[in-house]
């Protein structure tokens, strides 16, 4: 008899929280930023992470610097084990900008992509070419997850437009709309200067929005994911997580960290 195969953590210790749920998660969902992991290094990541991975972007334009056989394998083990992914928003700014909308959308089907990021944190994007976007992407069968907030320093969160932004990015088939943090976390969207969550914003936020599973908070820094996991509750929704920080993540969700431990009543 395989005695290793019974050998399992009772469930209160693989899950203080008893709020974890496996994949596909319609929240909790976590996001992870890749910046340019090598073959090897995403084998690694997914041998031991994948069921702590719902979506995989390649960050910002990166896509287009691997060699398309290294790129189609990324995303076809990214595929094996259930993450979407998804190059960066950034890319189809580009694209937008360069007028080859077209060109990108041929790429990133022929590729094996399975989702797409529609975001205008560089550029102005108006409503209606938002709305086509979404529609494109959609079309080629793809999860289109939409993202608001300018990237420039010191940009904040107008939450009407704000709410007026995720109302409409869902009912044209957004499956997420993003919270811009960019990969720092400082200076940007509900983030000041220092990093720290603008308290009175995200209260403001929450209270207009209407289904807030719908929302994933970039949050690259451990502060900020700890702020909105007890704010917001172990099932919210993060993105922009760095390889090397997603067990952690994962330890902070389960509360089997210090930071997010809650003793037995």
């Amino acid at each position: 008899m395989d005695v290793t195969s019974r050998l399992e953590w009772h469930p209160l210790l693989l899950d203080p929280t008893g709020c974890r749920s496996a994949k596909p998660r319609t929240n909790g969902q976590t996001m992870v930023i890749d910046k340019g992991l090598g073959l090897h290094a995403m084998e690694d990541l997914l041998q031991t992470s994948a069921p702590y991975i719902d979506l995989l972007k390649i960050g910002f334009g990166t896509a287009a610097l691997y060699p398309t056989d290294l790129l189609k394998r990324k995303i076809e083990l990214a595929r094996q084990h259930d993450i979407a992914i998804m190059p960066g928003g950034t890319f189809l700014e580009v694209a937008v900008a360069q007028e080859t909308v077209g060109e990108f959308f041929d790429m990133v089907r022929l590729l094996g992509f399975t989702a797409v990021e529609v975001s205008d944190g560089t550029i102005e994007l108006d409503r209606h070419t938002r709305n086509e976007l979404i529609r494109r992407g959609r079309e080629a069968g793809l999860l289109v997850f939409t993202e608001y907030g300018k990237k420039l320093w010191g940009s904040t969160i107008d939450t009407e437009m704000l709410l007026e932004t995720v109302l409409i990015d869902l009912q044209h088939g957004a499956a997420l709309v993003t919270i811009e943090a960019r990969e720092s976390g400082t200076g940007v969207g509900i983030f000041d200067e220092n990093g720290q969550c603008r308290d009175e914003e995200l209260r403001q936020i929450m209270q207009l929005l209407p289904d807030p599973d719908r929302i994933l908070w970039e949050a690259p820094q451990k502060q900020q994911q700890i702020y909105l996991l007890k704010a917001l509750g172990s099932s919210v929704n993060l993105g922009n997580i760095a390889p090397h920080e997603l067990f952690s993540l994962e330890t902070l969700r389960r509360g089997l960290r210090s930071d997010t431990f809650v003793k037995p009543l």
